[in-house]
């Protein structure tokens, strides 16, 4: 059964240098309470990975703001300028990965994959350095699983036993991110009594989230 307690005690299980997986999709989805208490204290050299980082002074990009990143894994980040900036100045290092494959990178490490196989990007500079594999006259690439010291989510609800559900468009990368993580902290709008959320709204079970957030 996952602890609760507050953002800033949630996040102190963060070390500088350590990888974080946020869950959102330009901030929707994207747990803003535990960002601002990761700002807050400070951190440093985090490698994030997510889908963007978002926009200047929003979700994902209070950390590139706030420095707290040297490396950044994601599909893309052109809402924010000052990630590209950062990355064109050698500040940031920054790996831009097909949206799709990346999301098949994180549930591979989720469900104990060796790497998945993918067409897009062959022939293109992302087959650099990759292993291409021929299948039925096609070509795929192996592309290997992406995993986390921390993944830092945003659902809906959750019970005291942990179990997560999420909002329409909200859920995107959280359930996999849950699942490929070595400690995961859920910030949640609502916690309830274990029994009161009906089972087929449970997306993430409270087997994979080690720490509760009530949302302030």
């Amino acid at each position: 059964m996952p602890k609760i307690m507050t953002a800033k005690e949630a996040v102190a299980n963060i070390k500088d240098g350590m990888s974080v997986m946020v869950g959102g999709f330009m901030g929707a989805g994207t747990p803003e309470s535990l960002i601002d208490a990761l700002v807050e204290k400070g951190a440093r050299d985090l490698v994030l990975i997510s889908n963007d980082t978002c926009f200047p002074g929003k979700g994902n990009g209070k950390l590139v703001d706030a420095g707290c990143l040297k490396k950044v894994i994601a599909s893309h980040i052109g809402t924010n300028p000052v990630t590209g900036r950062l990355m064109t100045s050698g500040e940031l290092e920054v790996t831009l990965v097909p949206q799709g494959t990346l999301a098949e990178q994180i549930r591979a490490a989720g469900v104990g994959l060796g790497g998945i196989l993918t067409p897009t990007g062959v022939g293109t500079e992302v087959e650099k350095n990759k292993s291409v594999i021929a299948i039925n006259g096609h070509q795929y690439l192996l592309e290997l699983p992406i995993k986390a010291d921390i993944a830092l989510l945003k659902a809906y609800k959750a019970d005291k036993a942990g179990n997560l559900t999420y909002r329409r468009a909200a859920r995107n990368f959280n359930p996999i991110m849950a699942m490929a993580a070595g400690l995961v902290i859920a910030e949640v709008e609502e916690i309830v009594e274990i029994g009161e959320l009906d089972p087929d709204e449970i997306i993430t079970p409270g087997i994979f989230v080690d720490l509760l957030v009530q949302r302030s």
